[in-house]
């Protein structure tokens, strides 16, 4: 399956072996670290400090549930 690289578009396989999906390279991934470090990104959150955050899912969760999208999901 291929996805873009979320930072330069570039098609990405993504397989177990690829150590840096979904991004193409170290250097796409930093930047995209260096731009949540620095706050350009950010995880909406609702207006109430007093709720609990849901649980988060493992990653091996969201792999097996991407594994089950066809390939035009990710276009």
């Amino acid at each position: 399956m291929n996805v873009n690289c979320p930072t330069c578009k570039k098609p990405v396989n993504w397989v177990s072996t690829n150590i840096f999906r979904p991004f193409c390279c170290k250097k796409c991934q930093l930047i995209d670290l260096g731009e949540w470090a620095d706050e350009e990104k950010a995880i909406p959150c609702g207006s109430s400090h007093n709720t609990q955050p849901a649980e988060l899912p493992d990653i091996e969760d969201i792999e097996a549930l991407l594994s089950q999208q066809s390939d035009s999901f990710f276009k």
